[in-house]
């Protein structure tokens, strides 16, 4: 495809978005709250549609950077912190929860991650976990009470653990790596991401429980 031609795909994606949003609109306007509902996963759907078209944009130019600054600008709007606590555990923190992906394919996932994951490895010598756990702590705004709570076996966090098994394990399968979820009421949605080298896992749980991974000025409670 040319640079026009993905140009005037966004413009059609662009419209289906539109749409989609008039709708959410006019359902919410006429009080049909479980359509606007409906229709406001479309409106999502095709946003993330609309986001990824966009960020391959620039690259049909030709211009030999425009990959490294998209990945800068990916990284501004969505700041992902990746850093090692003192005990050697891995921390991430996503700004949001992860988009669900019950349909379409995870790429939007990893094309915030792996900018912020490669930086993070690059900024250090090389190096693999040990046999571990990967915990995700979905936290939820106290704000936003009507927020459903998440399943614990949605395919975008299969996109978060292959980006971190990519940099930092020998393998994401059951003899490398194994799974926890919980979950926490805060002042901002967010994704936190740990992984923990099993031996750990009882003193990072008790870290976590009793609010000692958290900012002290952060009012993050577990559900």
């Amino acid at each position: 495809m040319t640079f026009k031609d993905q140009l005037l795909a966004a413009q059609r994606r662009l419209k289906k978005l539109q749409d989609a949003l008039s709708l959410t609109l006019l359902f919410e306007d006429g009080k049909r709250y479980d359509l606007a509902y409906d229709k406001s996963f479309d409106f999502a759907y095709e946003s993330e549609k609309l986001t990824l078209l966009a960020r391959e944009i620039p690259a049909y130019t030709g211009h030999p950077g425009a990959r490294e600054r998209m990945e800068e600008q990916v990284a501004k709007a969505i700041p992902i912190s990746i850093e090692l606590a003192p005990e050697g555990w891995l921390k991430m923190i996503i700004p949001a929860l992860l988009p669900r992906k019950e349909r379409g394919n995870q790429d939007y996932i990893r094309d915030n991650l792996y900018p912020a994951m490669k930086r993070f490895a690059e900024s250090r010598p090389p190096f693999r976990f040990p046999k571990s756990l990967i915990v995700f702590r979905h936290v939820y705004n106290y704000e936003r009470p009507e927020r459903l709570y998440r399943d614990h076996d949605n395919i975008e966090l299969n996109a978060v653990v292959n980006v971190v098994a990519l940099y930092l394990l020998r393998s994401d399968g059951p003899q490398h790596l194994e799974h926890y979820y919980c979950a926490a009421r805060g002042e901002a949605d967010a994704t936190e991401v740990y992984l923990v080298p099993q031996e750990d896992f009882d003193i990072f749980r008790a870290a976590l429980k009793s609010g000692k991974l958290d900012p002290p000025e952060s009012k993050i409670t577990p559900l």
